[in-house]
């Protein structure tokens, strides 16, 4: 009898697969995979670092996405754009071209809406599926396997990929159609530039106010004020470190995506397109690459 507590991936068979970008959050998510049993083929357009994957899981590199896809039921993809996408999905070279009828392409890339769209409709074309499934967490969570997986498309095709999904994640939820994964996606980043915003003011005025502000975050994150981000973000916040998370130029791209969805449905956000424009700041400071939370940096200067 299973444990009252298994998981939904616990004693799932082995299966292959195949990883497609082995960037901060791929390398690890892939190597869940790996580590449950499955067999994996991984791509990375750099073939070393494929190669240096495949030395610590035991798992395959491949030289393109076809060869990576040949033999997988089920293709899971994080890349850094739309245009990465499409490099590593379409063409002579691209993981469709190897991909056989009833085979599951699983895109984690945080990417838009109508990318996902128009990939799903050129794999269904194929007999293939297409799930988009951005993922949040971060790093961190990725190498701990804490990932939250936003799905959208077929229930049929999440219903087969969610098991596996379950190894680098705490939650796997279909929420619609294609696209649906991608727009709730924006709907996470909109939240987290106010919320970053709020608590980069809140910071600094305490400390104009000659607040101990560790002190001040330990009392009120005990409070209605809690959240993921002053938790996780507030100590290095008042210590002026940022070498480290999710970087300024990733938060841009992100809101990019937000931005234009908002003038295509006509949703106002005009609070997200000012937070836009101060990590443009930061990105004028040279911190393309520090953790978002280095909004606070534009009210110290």
């Amino acid at each position: 009898m299973p444990s009252i507590n298994a998981r939904p991936y616990d004693n799932h068979p082995s299966t292959e697969v195949a990883f497609l970008g082995l960037g901060v959050m791929g390398f690890p998510m892939a190597g869940h995979l790996a580590k449950a049993g499955h067999k994996v083929t991984v791509y990375n357009r750099t073939f070393s670092k494929a190669e240096a994957w495949a030395a610590e899981f035991g798992g395959k590199a491949a030289r393109t996405p076809k060869e990576a896809a040949a033999n997988a039921g089920i293709v899971f993809c994080c890349v850094g754009n739309d245009e990465d996408l499409r490099s590593v999905v379409l063409g002579e070279n691209g993981a469709l071209a190897g991909m056989a009828s009833g085979a599951i392409f699983v895109d984690h890339t945080t990417a838009s809406a109508e990318i996902a769209r128009e990939l799903y409709q050129q794999a269904k074309q194929q007999g293939v599926g297409f799930i988009d499934a951005p993922v949040s967490g971060g790093q961190a969570g990725a190498v701990n396997g804490k990932l939250t997986v936003m799905c959208g498309g077929d229930r049929s095709q999440f219903d087969t990929i969610q098991p596996l999904a379950y190894h680098f994640a705490q939650a796997v939820t279909l929420l619609g159609e294609s696209g649906s994964g991608q727009l709730a996606k924006m709907v996470n980043q909109i939240c987290i530039a106010g919320l970053v915003q709020g608590l980069s003011e809140a910071i600094a005025f305490g400390q104009a106010a000659k607040l101990d502000m560790k002190q001040v975050l330990e009392v009120i994150s005990k409070g209605a004020a809690q959240s993921w981000q002053m938790e996780n973000r507030g100590s290095t916040m008042i210590e002026d470190k940022f070498d480290f998370g999710f970087a300024v130029d990733w938060m841009r791209k992100d809101l990019g995506l937000v931005l234009s969805e908002a003038r295509r449905n006509g949703a106002r956000v005009p609070v997200t397109a000012l937070v836009d424009q101060f990590y443009a700041d930061v990105q004028q400071m040279g911190g393309n690459r520090w953790d978002t939370s280095s909004l606070i940096k534009r009210l110290r200067s």
